[in-house]
């Protein structure tokens, strides 16, 4: 990939370009040399009811931080705020998607965690119980979190887009006592029925005893009154103060179950303090936030991203953030530039996704939106692809904001590679995650864990625990030990293919369970989508496979165009030549089918295993996370079409 090098901060360098990186090496080092003394100084930031005895008990594959100091997780994102200068300070502005906008405090949101932490207590909520949030993207979804944090419950949130049998699992699976959800929400200008869902799931969960509903949309839901609470009508007696509960800082946070639409899910389980310092200081490093921040991360809090950094690390910090309730294009493409504008957003934290999705449209959309209050712009979910970084500079940043392109996952807990434009500006190169964060011990390995030279593609393996990483699975602590550590004895997997380059920069090459097998050969599906999309007409692509007699599995992609670009049996010539010249002749698809839309959930994530039964003639299976179930009947008439293609010239 050849890059041109730019004189402004973000120095995009050739491969060969050299630079000194003192400020970081010397963080990193430090990290890695003397790990207890370095994240002792970095806990120093939190406020701990009983300092620690011990900075970390290594126990293979248990790692436990800060044994012996006790915390509580609401106390540090709200009443230390609340009882400071920040106690005016905007903590959330929320906009849902009909325009309906809060702005709380942190005052406000200090009364509010207390009121809804005291209907809990009223309900018999206390430690280590666990309850479940099934909430749409409201300020009631940040409070309630919380406010199982305040008691010392264990939260498990459930997207809100998942099915009843889902959210049955996850309550059955962490044997929650209580649901919280909402009268319904808003999609797309219609109402999702959570009520009517949660029903349906409650149904089949003997140990749930209560569900708490909050009262939010216009639409009237089904109402229980043996088992239902409304919380509005609890939370107008409850204007109290709740005491924190003092938590040990090894005690469970929260559960948070892996997408499982197919397979049972995983119920990661992470800690407290450990976790509450890793994400606090990786965003720190990561965006260099400050007071005058504000702060919009686009993820739905029922991942991992709108754990850490819609939740705890902003309210932590102290920071004013923006949350949306809506699509990103709804009621039209403008609508989060509308939003960046409004609330004058300094860093703006979404997905490759969402960038490819805005690019179909072009550019001159843009213009009527100022975005000048933009200082750091990043991308959380997959491997950006350098063609939708380049416009993200270009197009939203005005190469002035350097693009913070991070790799991390669930288990992981926060940032594990990352540009660090908190401790020093270093060139970027668009695609590549940059170096990893102090603290964060990788190596790139073959099929026998041992360590490939540069430019060589390999599994990642982390090689020393780090404060955010998970407790265990739970109540499957075989299958943490089986899925994690197994394949590497002594070292973390986490199951993506990673190269590093000449400089040590780090390129993320998706799951290495993401592969297609063509005679032998082995492709990821993010080399060949990358590969696409790297034509001047592709504004997107997802790559599946399909079985062949012959090859094994062949490669079908599907493919969405920019603006203005028709779909043509020329193109596709032309897509074919580019991917044999990029990868190979083992990179030739056999079909590629242009849509308008790709089928992804409302996070952003492409659902390859619908693309692939759509092109394999299978059943798809459960479609509830899907944010336009259009897009599989187009993807479905699409590959019809190309069915009567072939059967018409005998192909």
């Amino acid at each position: 990939m050849s890059i041109k090098k730019n004189g402004d901060k973000t120095g995009l360098p050739t491969a060969s370009y050299f630079w000194p990186l003192g400020r970081y090496q010397k963080l990193y080092s430090r990290a890695l040399e003397d790990p207890e003394a370095f994240w002792a100084d970095q806990a120093s930031d939190l406020q701990w009811d009983r300092p620690w005895d011990k900075v970390l008990d290594w126990q293979p594959p248990y790692g436990r931080w800060f044994v012996g100091g006790r915390l509580n997780a609401s106390v540090q994102c709200v009443d230390r705020h609340a009882k400071s200068w920040r106690k005016s300070k905007v903590a959330i502005y929320w906009e849902g998607e009909t325009g309906t906008t809060r702005t709380l405090s942190y005052s406000d949101l200090y009364e509010e965690v207390n009121t809804f932490a005291a209907v809990l207590k009223k309900l018999g909520i206390g430690k280590g119980d666990r309850v479940t949030i099934y909430l749409p993207m409201i300020p009631e979804l940040v409070v309630a979190t919380l406010a199982c944090a305040r008691l010392g419950a264990v939260h498990s949130i459930i997207f809100s887009g998942f099915s009843s049998q889902a959210i049955a699992d996850r309550v059955n699976d962490s044997k929650s006592r209580l649901i919280i959800t909402a009268s319904g929400g808003y999609r797309r200008g219609k109402i999702l029925p959570l009520k009517e869902v949660v029903d349906e799931a409650a149904a089949a969960c003997p140990d749930l005893e209560k569900v708490l509903v909050i009262k939010y949309t216009d639409h009237e839901a089904p109402f229980n009154p043996t088992r239902d609470v409304w919380y509005n009508d609890l939370a107008s007696a409850e204007r109290t103060f709740v005491t924190p509960e003092s938590m040990d800082s090894t005690d469970p946070l929260f559960i948070l179950y892996t997408s499982g639409t197919t397979g049972k899910p995983k119920g990661i389980l992470h800690g407290t303090g450990g976790y509450l310092v890793w994400i606090t200081k990786t965003l720190q490093w990561a965006f260099n936030p400050n007071d005058n921040s504000v702060w919009w991360c686009t993820a739905d809090a029922g991942w991992i991203t709108g754990h850490s950094y819609v939740i705890y690390a902003p309210l932590a910090l102290g920071l004013t953030s923006v949350i949306y309730e809506g699509a990103p294009d709804y009621p039209s493409i403008n609508r989060w530039w509308n939003i960046v504008d409004k609330y004058s957003v300094t860093a703006l934290y979404t997905s490759p996704t969402a960038i490819r999705m805005f690019m179909k449209f072009g550019e001159d959309w843009l213009s009527a939106h100022n975005l000048s209050t933009l200082e750091v712009l990043g991308t959380v979910g997959e491997a950006i692809n350098p063609e939708a970084w380049e416009w993200f500079y270009k197009n939203i940043g005005k190469e002035n904001c350097p693009i913070i392109d991070t790799w991390w996952q669930t288990e992981a807990g926060g940032f594990m590679i990352s540009p660090c434009v908190g401790i020093q500006h270093y060139p970027l190169k668009p695609g590549s995650a940059t170096l990893p964060m102090p603290g964060v011990d990788t190596a790139v390995v073959d099929a026998n864990g041992k360590e490939v030279p540069p430019n060589t593609t390999g599994y990642i393996v982390i090689r020393h625990p780090w404060p955010g990483m998970l407790l265990d699975v739970f109540g499957a602590s075989e299958l943490y030990q089986q899925v994690y550590w197994s394949r590497f004895p002594g070292w973390y997997v986490p199951g993506d293919f990673a190269m590093k380059d000449s400089d040590g920069y780090w390129w993320l090459l998706g799951r290495s369970d993401e592969v297609i097998k063509v005679s032998g050969h082995r492709i990821s599906t993010a080399e060949l989508e990358h590969a696409t999309v790297g034509h001047a007409s592709v504004a997107e692509a997802a790559a599946t496979s399909k079985p062949d007699d012959v090859k094994g599995e062949s490669i079908v992609l599907f493919v969405t165009l920019c603006a203005d670009t028709q779909p043509s049996d020329d193109l596709k010539r032309e897509l074919v030549k580019h991917l044999r010249t990029v990868i190979g002749t083992v990179a030739i698809p056999d079909e590629i089918l242009f849509v308008d839309k790709l089928p992804k959930t409302r996070s952003g994530k492409i659902m390859r295993r619908v693309l692939k039964a759509v092109a394999s003639g299978t059943a798809i299976g459960d479609m509830s996370t899907l944010d336009d179930q259009t897009s599989v009947q187009e993807a479905q008439e699409a590959y019809e079409e190309l069915k009567r293609a072939c059967r018409g010239t005998g192909g």
